[in-house]
């Protein structure tokens, strides 16, 4: 019985099953298996080595990477030649594109890598279509950009979403705050700190007994479902931001816009007429939540033209020198500081300080 056939027959169970109390600890130990199931799809056992095919995957450049995810012929080809100017090739029938086309923006100094994957169908996260190299390369984005058809988005959505879900990418969303550690004996150690609707210590155990681990601690720090604790235990999850770009406006009437604005997380967009790229490239902007740092050399003024750009959460003076070269740390003396994340201008700091958005930095060298 294939790994497919499997999965079916455990969905259909999980759909047949009434939701309440006394089946949720069954219908734990089934998503346990369905998620157990799925990771063999993504990587297959056994085999080794065997040719890869054609190579999918694009060199990782500039300071982030969005991908564009989206059905056939929703206009992710034209929306990367508009936005950066790289040509993809561009027809009115479905599969026109076959791998992945990079191209690069500069926005507020930062460059930005932009994926044109292929359209993925429906079953992708199976293996139908190319679609399971499309995902895996989504899941090393920083941002994904769903672009839909305005004329038929929920549907679309909904699927896509699914496709993404099933290949353990999590979209707007934050890692559960699950405390989750193996140990060599002891038995499962199970604690919450608030008040659970849905997992009890049972639950908990039935669930970790499917993945084989009998020692244990679990600390739930918030009001957690069986898929949050099943994400934590598999720990090859991915949570990416995403902006649904709904493409194609220019076919759809002043109320319908009005009403589609409403939607969270949406950009509407007409990549042929180049309608909105303002205010999808700010949107891109703010996901990516990047930090520019200004250096400034001894006696000069600073360079605003070409900051350096770190991710969120990695903004510290050490992680500014790796970004650099990875032995300027070994000759840094002190770091000097003008900005929002001083208290004086310019302020004497080390290694450990957290700058923000716009700083400007001078280091001293021993």
């Amino acid at each position: 019985m294939s790994i497919l056939a499997r999965i079916a027959e455990i969905e259909s169970e999980m759909a047949r099953t009434q939701r309440n109390k006394a089946t949720a600890h069954h219908l734990g130990l089934l998503k346990a298996r369905v998620a157990k199931l799925r990771r063999e799809l993504i990587t297959p056992k056994g085999g080794g080595g065997g040719a890869a095919g054609e190579g999918f995957d694009v060199a990782k450049t500039g300071d982030a990477r969005i991908g564009f995810v989206g059905f056939p012929s929703v206009g992710k080809s034209t929306l990367l030649s508009n936005l950066a100017g790289v040509y993809s090739e561009v027809a009115a029938y479905e599969f026109t594109t076959l791998t992945t086309v990079p191209g690069v923006i500069r926005y507020k100094g930062a460059k930005i890598q932009l994926l044109d994957l292929p359209g993925i169908i429906e079953g992708a996260k199976d293996g139908k279509g190319r679609g399971r190299q499309v995902i895996a390369v989504a899941r090393t984005c920083n941002l994904i950009l769903i672009v839909l058809d305005v004329l038929k988005p929920l549907g679309h959505k909904k699927l896509i979403e699914h496709e993404l879900e099933g290949f353990g990418i999590r979209l707007n969303k934050q890692p559960p705050n699950i405390g989750f550690k193996k140990k060599d004996k002891g038995g499962i150690n199970f604690t919450s700190t608030c008040a659970q609707s849905e997992l009890d210590g049972d639950t908990v155990k039935s669930i970790l007994a499917e993945y084989k681990i009998h020692n244990a601690d679990i600390t739930l720090r918030s009001d957690s479902t069986a898929d949050d604790l099943i994400d934590v235990v598999e720990g090859n999850r991915v949570y990416v931001p995403c902006i649904y770009v709904l493409n194609k406006i220019d076919q759809i009437s002043i109320e319908e816009l009005d009403i589609i604005y409403k939607v969270p997380h949406c950009v509407p967009i007409s990549a042929h007429s180049r309608w909105n790229f303002d205010d999808l490239l700010e949107r891109m902007w703010d996901y990516l939540q990047l930090v520019r740092i200004y250096t400034k050399p001894k006696g000069q003024l600073p360079d605003y033209t070409s900051p350096v750009v770190l991710p969120d959460g990695r903004t510290t003076v050490e992680d500014f020198c790796l970004k650099i070269h990875k032995n300027l740390m070994k000759e840094l003396k002190y770091a000097l500081v003008w900005g929002a994340s001083v208290k004086h201008n310019p302020q004497k700091v080390g290694r450990e300080h957290l700058m923000v958005d716009e700083d400007v930095i001078q280091l001293v060298k021993k």
